[in-house]
Parts: structure tokens; sequence; C-alpha cells
């Protein structure tokens, strides 16, 4: 009984979800029968067990269907449901008109948890097709003041839960915004988390390659050619952490400074197409670069990483004297090489 939409209404305020929810169905189903079954002897059978089931159902679409406001649909129904089942009890060709008291009382339940699903008008509108099927039963039969009266006094049922439904409405909007309130308290906490599980691992990663060579620079040695090399190395690869955070791996990370020491210019992009994408495609992606990096001794290669939603997931282009080589692998990671 999961609600679709976000928003906080009376059924969450008065807790009729997930096991609590199924409850209060077998309640609401149970107390239907019981005042359903007080039409058999008076109605014929197959009209009786045609109401009985028409407010039964209703009562369960009336709590089951996902969605606050209830669907149109649903609404309709639900709505309908208790004149019609009024309509099939009242009537008997053969022994002439019965009881509707029971039918009443068993429909307006059902139209007091439609007010709940935020089906004010609808549920009123069920009422009064009630009130008119019980009109006309009264004008053509002539039925008896006390039982015309027994049969509108269920509106009660439906009139004290909108009287409560709209007492409850500035609570449920107090609720609502406190819950929205948590949510964004919520996100931004789990922000400031994840900004900071990066920060640290970016500290760390910066910790374990840079702090050798710093520490020999802070000391004042005398750096070699090899050593600024190595510096120019390590300057590119982390820019690269910078660039394209997602493609940084072991792997990915050895065949850029291999190619970058064999004199190819390596760029790294990342514009965020990674997010939702499976690890086996992310590994595709890093397994078609590195074979490109390996294989270029000279021109450049540049991967990207496109941004999310495009059909194509990243590109790896290969520029050399002799050729140009593009590679490109899509979100189900399928790879295309073309010349």
């Amino acid at each position: 009984m999961a609600d679709q939409a976000g928003e906080f209404g009376l059924r969450d305020l008065l807790g009729l979800r997930n096991r609590a929810a199924w409850l209060f169905l077998v309640i609401l189903e149970v107390t239907i029968v019981l005042y359903m079954v007080r039409n058999f002897p008076e109605s014929p059978l197959v009209a009786a067990i045609a109401a009985l089931a028409l407010v039964a159902v209703a009562g369960v679409v009336v709590l089951v269907a996902p969605g606050d406001p209830l669907p149109g649909t649903a609404t309709l129904f639900v709505a309908a449901a208790g004149p019609l089942a009024t309509i099939l009890t009242s009537f008997d060709v053969e022994h002439g008109w019965s009881k509707q008291v029971w039918t009443a009382f068993a429909s307006s339940y059902v139209l007091a948890v439609l007010v709940l699903r935020g089906r004010l008008g609808a549920a009123w509108l069920g009422v009064a097709g009630i009130g008119v099927v019980i009109a006309v039963v009264e004008a053509v039969a002539g039925l008896r003041f006390g039982v015309v009266v027994g049969s509108i006094v269920p509106v009660a049922t439906v009139a004290g839960v909108s009287l409560f439904a709209a007492v409850m409405r500035p609570t449920q909007r107090s609720l609502r915004l406190l819950r929205e309130e948590a949510s964004m308290r919520a996100a931004a906490e789990a922000g400031i988390a994840a900004e900071n599980a990066e920060r640290n691992r970016q500290l760390g990663r910066l910790d374990a390659v840079a702090r050798p060579i710093l520490e020999r620079i802070a000391d004042g040695d005398e750096l070699t050619a090899a050593d600024r090399e190595q510096c120019r190395l390590l300057e590119a690869e982390l820019r690269d952490g910078l660039r394209a955070p997602q493609l940084v791996t072991d792997q990915l990370n050895s065949a850029a400074r291999g190619a970058r020491a064999r004199g190819v210019e390596v760029v790294l992009l990342d514009d965020g197409g990674f997010a939702g994408v499976p690890d086996g495609v992310r590994q595709q992606v890093i397994e078609a670069a590195t074979r490109e990096l390996d294989a270029a001794n000279e021109g450049s290669v540049t991967v990207r990483v496109l941004p999310a939603g495009r059909r194509i997931l990243a590109t790896v282009l290969a520029t050399g004297s002799d050729q140009d080589r593009r590679t490109e692998i899509d979100v189900t990671g399928a790879v295309t090489v073309s010349d």
C-alpha cells in the first residue's frame, strides 16, 4: 500500500500503511460483511451477493489503490458503489421493498475512508447518491419513517470523518513541512559526508604520490632531469584525478603514465556519465582506454566520459601521424572502433 505520490496524507498521520493498513483492511471488510449479510433474508440472493461483493471490492480499492488523493477511476468506482449496492438491496419484484439500513451503514464506512484518501467531494456525492435512492424508495414504496431515518443516520460517519479531516489539516500540513525539512537536512548531510569522503580520498592519494618528491624539494635537494620528468608525470596524474575522478584507477594511471613518458599527450575528461552505470560497463571503458594508451607511442589520446543520459557513454580518440582511431562505448558496454 505504498503511496506513489510524495504527499503526506491522512493515511500517514493515522499510520494506515504497511501492516497497520492490512489490519485496518481486514477490520473494514469484516465490518462490511457483518452488515451486508443482514440483507440476505430480505433481498434476492443474487442481488444481495452482488451488493456485498460491490461494497467489499470498494473497501479494498479505497485502501489498496496507490496515490493520495485517490486516482480518479478508483474514486469514481468507490463513490458509485454505495448507491449501486443500495439499489440492489432495495428492490425485490416479488416481495416488494426491503430495508436499506444495512447497505447504507456498510457503504458509509467505505465513503469515510474515501475522505481519508483526500476525496471529500466524491465521498459526499456518494452519500447524496445513497440519499437519492432512499428518497425514491420512500416515494414509491411509502416506507416507514423509522426505516428512512435509520438509512440516513450512517451519513453521520462520513460527516464525522470529514470534520476530523478538516481539523487535522493544519497538523497534516505541519507534519508534511517537517518531513520535507528532515529530507532536505538528510540530503544535505549526505552531500557533506560525500564531499568529506572525496576530499579525504584525494588528500590520501596526494599524500601517497606527492609527499616523497615534495619532501625532497622542501629539503633543498637538487632535482635531476629524471626527477623533473617524474614531477611532470606526477602533475599530470594529479590533474587527471581532478578532471576525471571516475577514470582514476591503478590500471589506467599506469597506462597514462607510460604513454606520457613516451611523449604521448594524454587528456582524461569526465562529464558524469558513469552515474547509475554498472561497474562492468565502467570497466569496459577503462579497459578500452588502457589498450589505446598502451598502444600509443606518439600523438595524443583523449578519453572522455560523456554527460549522463546519452546513448554513447564514453569515447577514446587516438590521434597519430599515420592514422586516427575512435573508440565508442555505449551504456550497454558495447565497444565500436572506427578508423
